[in-house]
């Protein structure tokens, strides 16, 4: 054997002996699925608190896992908290202030100045290297979303540009469940960037496509990330087909579709679980469930005050469960202050990867260990024209700037808002302040190419 093919024997050998060490690192990775429920009010589910929902699904993962007391959407409404979760990072640096849409108003760079534009449908995330998805599948993982997108609906912005081998779901912020339509007419309904004709109740169609995904690549580590539409308006149910829908009629409805919308989310968790179990990698699985802000207008927030839109606790906190048996003990309660980003750097972290212009932290040692609490401080800022509002969270205390009035909340004592403190803790609210505006000289030293406010 010449010295030729003896090297390429040697070095075929090695790049074999490579990839059959990579695979066998790779199987050792955990599953990651994350089901985001749009609009999800904090007591809509029975861990909760919920009386007149069943959730089953979620109840099992909760049970046999963890509860976040002290969890935050980054925004409180869609877009801003979906593009926090896909970055890492805070939404601002992207562009992201408020919702692509008609309760928003966008801006697009021209000569380094921001102009407005009508044209909701020529905006969105740009794929970057970085992205979630993207990290997790250079590492390993088979990668999957099945839901809402609503981060930009022209083919450039598709979640098959981000990362995801697979994409199945409406592009835009919301849509008639059995027509894939936009207020406006647009058909939002995509398979990767290929328009889809469809039939059936979109919630449904959306947990099947998930299970699926499982069924087909239980052997191999994978990300599946289900963004579903529901429970957002408008309130259409799977066991009645109403009207299409209008700008008028968009948020028609009453409770019991708004509860149905949620049952039928939650078979969706039922079904997931039973395909994890069927496939013997329920225990190899970490299984996330929270919602991308505050409940609207059918939904239950109780005790805390307020809804969507705004940056009161109704409007940020959410419900977030997490499941992973071998990591993670039964029936574990957090008080962990935490934010949707988190999760972003967390999952991260599953596959031994540390994204250093991530923003979030690293939940695993808390997720692990409930005594185990570290310190954060978060921050929102809303400049939209549906409201103006900024906020701080700081330990047990809250500082809320509504247009022109300041509040200051001990929320370990007042979850629901009610005492304001302001004027009883001058030193407190000077240093959240000079907390918040230095956050926002940082966020405000971006020039994204667009911004959404």
């Amino acid at each position: 054997m010449d010295f030729k093919n003896r090297y390429t024997l040697i070095l075929s050998s090695f790049l074999a002996i490579f990839c059959m060490s990579l695979n066998a690192q790779n199987k050792d990775l955990p599953n990651i699925v994350f089901v985001i429920i749009d609009d999800f009010g904090y007591a809509d589910s029975e861990p909760y608190g919920a009386k007149d929902i069943k959730t089953p699904g979620i109840n099992e993962l909760a049970k046999n896992g963890l509860k976040f007391t002290n969890f935050y959407a980054n925004a409180p409404v869609c877009s801003p908290t979906r593009c926090a979760f896909i970055t890492g990072r805070w939404q601002q640096r992207s562009g992201f202030e408020w919702a692509l849409g008609y309760g928003g108003t966008n801006f697009q760079l021209k000569n380094g100045q921001y102009e407005a534009v009508a044209n909701i449908h020529g905006i969105g995330l740009l794929p970057e290297k970085n992205h979630l998805p993207k990290l997790l599948k250079k590492a390993g993982y088979k990668t999957g979303a099945f839901g809402k997108w609503h981060l930009g609906s022209q083919d450039k912005f598709n979640p098959v540009h981000h990362g995801f081998d697979e994409y199945y779901g409406p592009l835009l912020g919301h849509c008639d469940y059995y027509t894939y339509k936009y207020y406006d007419d647009s058909y939002t309904l995509r398979e990767g960037t290929k328009v889809i004709k469809d039939f059936g109740y979109l919630t449904t169609n959306i947990n099947e496509r998930a299970v699926d995904f499982i069924d087909r690549h239980a052997d191999k580590p994978f990300f599946m990330y289900v963004p579903h539409m529901a429970v957002h308006s408008p309130y259409q149910t799977a066991d009645k087909k109403p009207k299409q829908i209008t700008k008028a009629n968009l948020n028609g409805g009453n409770r019991a579709d708004y509860i149905s919308m949620v049952e039928e989310v939650d078979k969706g968790v039922e079904m997931i679980i039973a395909k994890l179990k069927e496939k013997k990698i329920f225990h190899k699985t970490l299984f996330v469930v929270s919602s991308d802000n505050g409940g609207a207008h059918f939904s239950n927030n109780a005790p805390l005050f307020h809804r969507k839109t705004t940056l009161f606790e109704g409007g940020i906190r959410v419900p977030c469960i997490m499941h992973w048996p071998e990591k993670i003990g039964k029936g574990v309660v957090s008080d962990q202050i935490a934010i949707t980003m988190d999760l972003s750097k967390t999952f991260l972290a599953l596959a031994g990867i540390n994204e250093k212009s991530y923003d979030g932290i690293n939940l695993l040692p808390m997720m692990t260990d409930k005594n185990n609490t570290v310190e954060r401080i978060l921050f929102w800022r809303s400049n939209s024209k549906a409201r103006r509002q900024k906020a701080v969270r700081m330990g047990r205390w809250k500082y809320i700037l509504d247009v022109n009035c300041e509040m200051l909340f001990n929320l370990e004592k007042d979850i629901a808002e009610n005492e304001n403190l302001f004027y009883q803790h001058p030193q407190i609210v000077s240093e959240m302040k000079g907390k918040l505006q230095a956050w926002e000289d940082e966020m405000d030293q971006n020039r994204p190419p667009f911004k959404v406010r």
